[in-house]
């Protein structure tokens, strides 16, 4: 068919030497060296740089004006997926319950209380919605109310650049007190006494560096914790029973975590346990003693140990809850008189239930998919714990569980106003083998009536990064395309925690091509088993995804009729050299240091997309980005769309869509947000339905 001409982007060769290794990148020139102000100002954006990015949105809007009609129909069916006025299960706390709500129309939500069992009574803590009037983006991170109950923070980023402004109101007089305080990250907490806040300054280049202390009620902050090390993460918290603060310190190998006792908040904080590498833990207090779940020793899926020291280092361990490989304890949650530990088993979550006394039961379900997560609470003195239950084909139901009893109370389905029949679906796991004998397990999600002849139109989803599992979910949006007889696929691929930490670890550094071969055998198990054919494929992924996409259009151009590749990270040579981005030393440990370790230099440089953009038959590609995102920034889509324009053989569009107002998350509310879904599959129908893999 014939389309628009593209843009053509300037090449300005910029020669690399590092490692005693040569590299030539013709389109450096898109990286604002005011990138920095560019997060915090979008209007400080380089004149050349923004009229190339809104010359690529010109064109893709161009090329798929076609589909707006369609775009347009998704939109609306996702949107009346969705109870415009829905609520959360209020969550009780001392006399009141807290929980937040939707107005119709709104795409922010309304946080408010109301006395504790009652209907009546509703206080409005923080209405997002209307702070976002006249705001282009307006996103709320963190926001909590005191133990007191006498004041609530929130923490807001008005750019997408996730540099928050906490600010703190007096719930009695609805008044602010204290100046705001700015460059936080979006997590903090109150001392369980309510007189302190304890929150985290990102530096200039959007990392977080230091925890300070300030009065709840407004005066001077004083440092608390500074950390040195440029690639650790950190966050703060308070233990289950309230009795100390938490600082968390930590990267995707290596973790610490720093004490302040709640009941003297102002004391300086002590180590639990000092930093080693390659050594996780996290702990809370359990009334008389820690609990902590760590892979010391050899515990790749984690073990809960215990101790009874004030301080819990290493020596005070004992082991409790022994390693088990293949059982991944993903985390815990504890109670005056229980413990609740969450395992996943194959890719399917449990929750186990231990008593003061030992004794244990698990909660688990018997569809073929599914996942299972706690819900936080507030209390400590309970025995109820919230869980959350759901499936490809079964709505989110929130589930009050009696700890001692073991009594499930429903409290709540999630409404589908449209309709929504479940048994008109299928979900199913599949496995498919990769070249090393390793089975990748495949969730699908189809109508009943879809023919396993390779006939249906497939879109198989892959994220396979930093060990996060791609859980099998309830998705309002996916039934777009399922309703139109496509299979949505979900590849559970190295990388990711879904068969456990060692599943993470067997796709992470040296062995990150593990994450795009497996994808490929699982597109191939597809087309094996008729599920899908060869080229009625789109594949997709975000982020690190989106990295993903990138090495798989490499690899097998030939089996996908559409990419989509969401906020990618494709520049990934680039980006781990430059010691100035916010995610670079904290992300060496997943990736390499490629400067300083040539192998790395040598392993990156083989994968990275952008690097290994040749002369191809590129299938139709979509990349999407935000201009300000701090995780990927915006020039690696667009230096990946220009190289790949002028590589590709073929003759598919391949196209950039960079939202000029949001970051790494897209836009922020609600229903804006579905439009950009709404564009990606509505891009993957049209290319499919084109063809171009033919």
């Amino acid at each position: 068919m014939s389309l628009p001409e593209p843009p053509v982007a300037a090449k300005a060769p910029h020669r690399i030497e590092q490692l005693g290794r040569v590299r030539m990148d013709d389109y450096a020139w898109m990286k604002d060296d005011n990138w920095q102000q560019v997060l915090r100002d979008p209007k400080a954006l380089r004149a050349d740089v923004r009229q190339h990015l809104e010359a690529e949105n010109a064109y893709t809007k161009s090329v798929l004006a076609g589909t707006e009609a369609l775009q347009a129909t998704m939109f609306a069916e996702m949107k009346g997926r969705i109870k415009e006025d829905d609520s959360s299960v209020p969550t009780p706390d001392g006399p009141w319950d807290y929980y937040s709500r939707y107005a119709i129309g709104a795409e922010h939500p309304i946080h408010a209380r109301r006395p504790r069992g009652r209907e009546d009574g509703e206080e409005i803590l923080l209405d997002e919605d209307a702070l976002s009037k006249g705001k282009a983006y307006f996103h709320v991170g963190g926001a909590s109310h005191s133990p007191d109950h006498a004041l609530y923070g929130w923490a807001a980023d008005e750019q997408g650049s996730e540099y928050y402004q906490i600010r703190v109101k007096d719930l009695a007089t609805g008044r602010e007190v204290g100046p705001p305080i700015e460059s936080a990250y979006g997590d903090f907490c109150f001392s369980p006494d309510s007189a302190w806040i304890f929150w985290i300054w990102r530096d200039e280049n959007a990392r977080p560096a230091k925890v300070f202390r300030r009065p709840a009620r407004g005066g001077d902050d004083v440092l608390v914790y500074e950390e040195a090390d440029d690639g650790m993460f950190l966050g703060v918290g308070v233990a289950a029973d309230d009795s100390h603060i938490l600082i968390h310190v930590g990267n995707q190998e290596t973790t610490e975590i720093w004490l302040i006792p709640a009941a003297d908040p102002t004391a300086a904080p002590v180590v639990a346990e000092p930093r080693r590498v390659g050594v996780k833990y996290g702990l809370d207090h359990w009334t008389d003693r820690w609990v902590i779940r760590t892979n010391d020793d050899g515990a790749v899926d984690f073990k809960l140990c215990v101790s009874e020291a004030a301080v819990p280092a290493k020596a005070s361990w004992r082991d409790w809850i022994a390693h088990r490989p293949g059982h991944y304890i993903t985390g815990f949650a504890a109670y005056a008189g229980h413990l609740v530990r969450a395992e996943r088993v194959d890719a399917l979550d449990r929750l186990v239930v231990t008593a003061r006394d030992g004794a244990e039961h698990v909660v688990a379900f018997d569809e073929e998919a599914y996942a299972l997560n706690l819900e936080g609470g507030y209390e400590y003195e309970t025995t109820l714990s919230r869980f959350v239950y759901q499936s490809p084909t079964t709505p989110r139901q929130w589930f009050d569980y009696d700890l001692a009893s073991r009594e499930r109370t429903l409290r709540k389905t999630q409404e589908v106003p449209s309709g929504h029949d479940p048994s008109r679906y299928v979900a199913r796991r599949l496995y498919a083998r990769a070249a090393d004998g390793a089975e990748v397990p495949i969730t699908l999600l189809m109508l009943k009536d879809t023919p396993q002849d390779g006939s249906a139109p497939v879109l198989l989803y892959g994220y396979g990064s930093y060990g996060h599992a791609m859980e099998p979910s309830f998705s309002i949006r996916n039934l777009s395309l399922v309703d139109r007889g496509w299979i949505w696929a979900t590849a559970h691929i190295r990388g990711g925690s879904d068969k456990g930490w060692g599943w993470f670890l067997d796709g992470r550094k040296e062995k990150k091509p593990n994450t795009f071969t497996d994808f490929i055998a699982c597109a191939e198990h597809l087309v094996g088993e008729r599920y899908a054919a060869k080229g009625r494929i789109a594949a997709y992924g975000g982020s690190a995804g989106g990295m993903l996409m990138g090495a798989v259009a490499n690899l097998r151009p030939d089996l996908w009729g559409a990419i989509i590749a969401a906020v990618p990270f494709v520049d990934v040579l680039n980006t781990m050299s430059d010691t100035t981005l916010p995610l670079t030393p904290p992300e060496w440990p997943e990736w390499g240091n490629p400067i300083e370790d040539p192998a790395a230099y040598d392993l990156i440089a083989s994968y990275s997309p952008y690097d290994q953009v040749g002369a191809r038959a590129y299938p139709p590609i979509l990349a999407t980005g935000g201009l300000s995102d701090p995780r990927v920034t915006y020039w690696e889509p667009a230096k990946w769309v220009a190289k790949l324009r002028e590589s590709t053989t073929g003759d598919a569009p391949i196209l950039l869509k960079i939202n000029m107002e949001a970051g790494h998350g897209g836009a922020s509310g609600r229903f804006d947000f579905l439009k950009e879904i709404a564009l990606d599959y509505a891009f993957a129908v049209w290319a499919l339905e084109k063809g171009w893999a033919k």
